[in-house]
């Protein structure tokens, strides 16, 4: 089943090594290895939370993600996408957008000699109304989870008290405001606000309207994303599938800045991040569906959501302040190590229980 699951990300990712040597030589397929690891430990979270999506759909709409999902996110979110944002932003052509990627300065300079800003640059630039963008749709996703009331908690002594709380109609949408707001006025430039605020606010629309266009055909609710519909078909399908690609490319940024630390070649970054990265991903998600991981280990769509809140503050933070990309993965992992050890020993109390009621003697008459 691991192999049959993993063999297609591991071919994939020995012809993109391949690839990478042959285009730059070794140290082009060193880079591409580091970038496909980086992808995979940013992503982890992202993973848990694609699979608790994923086995609502139905099988079709499955392999339409794991197919022209997988397109969307290799050559559109880690290639076309950040080419767009230097396109919208900077006001140049798609042509010379592309040539600016392919050309950088000579040593990575962040400017060319004739005083133009190079690729990295400008999309080094655009990064605040990124991060509100991103930040705001991850950040009403974690709060639809935790102000949910729901019969498993992991978190109890917060999690219960936020969960009663939450019953204020649209208090998601109160505090990820206010949480803009703030983000705007004490962490952003002054001719940056007007910019971030409606970056943020066009994140919380589409999170909106996204989770409204999926409850149009749901059987029972479920917090943290739209509406759950066991196995989707048709037109809620199709909008569990735009779901999934939004939230990917909220994730997907955050890699696509920090790949500039180590290379600003979009060929690379395309091989690593993309090819290898979201390959790997892909994969990580479907093994968690087909060996109903998130069944055994009820707290790690917990742990995923709480690392979605964590990452969507962070990448509110670095509109202001630099963030080390390590620090970001870090603290995934973390909640994501926790969730799971929390799990483990949860289902070990609970076997424990049913040996000790096995035990006790049948009474008598």
């Amino acid at each position: 089943m691991v192999l049959r699951i993993f063999g297609m990300s591991i071919i994939v990712t020995v012809l993109s090594l391949v690839v990478a040597f042959l285009y730059g030589g070794p140290t082009a397929l060193a880079l591409a290895a580091i970038l496909g690891i980086l992808e995979v430990s940013l992503s982890f979270d992202n993973a848990v939370i694609n699979a608790t999506v994923l086995q609502r759909m139905s099988e079709f709409w499955q392999k339409i993600f794991l197919t022209i999902g997988v397109l969307i996110a290799v050559f559109g979110m880690r290639l076309v996408f950040p080419l767009a944002i230097v396109w919208v932003t900077a006001g140049l052509s798609p042509v010379r957008a592309l040539d600016l990627a392919l050309d950088p300065p000579e040593g990575d300079a962040p400017y060319f000699p004739n005083g133009e800003p190079s690729y990295e640059t400008l999309l080094t630039d655009a990064h605040p109304q990124i991060a509100a963008f991103g930040g705001m749709f991850l950040l009403m996703l974690f709060l639809n989870f935790i102000f949910e009331e729901r019969e498993i908690t992991w978190l109890s002594w917060l999690e219960r008290p936020l969960a009663r709380v939450g019953k204020l109609d649209m208090l998601s949408v109160v505090v990820a405001g206010i949480g803009l707001v703030l983000t705007a006025e004490l962490l952003t430039p002054a001719d940056e606000r007007a910019t971030v605020l409606l970056a943020g606010m066009l994140g919380m629309i589409i999170y909106i309207a996204v989770d409204g266009l999926g409850s149009m055909f749901h059987t029972e609710e479920h917090a943290g994303g739209p509406s759950d519909l066991v196995k989707a078909t048709g037109k809620a399908g199709f909008f569990l599938f735009l779901y999934l690609e939004v939230l990917d490319a909220s994730f997907s940024f955050d890699g696509v800045i920090g790949a500039f630390a180590i290379t600003s070649d979009p060929i690379i970054i395309a091989l690593g991040l993309g090819l290898i990265g979201a390959m790997f991903v892909r994969s990580i998600t479907v093994y968690l569906v087909r060996r109903g991981t998130l069944a055994e280990y009820v707290y790690l769509e917990h742990g995923a959501h709480w690392a979605i809140g964590a990452l969507a503050i962070i990448l509110f933070i670095s509109i202001g302040v630099h963030v080390n990309e390590l620090v970001t993965g870090l603290v995934g992992v973390a909640f994501i190590g926790a969730a799971f050890i929390s799990s483990v020993l949860r289902n070990r109390r609970e076997d424990d229980q049913e040996v000790d009621s096995k035990r006790e003697p049948t009474p008598v008459g």
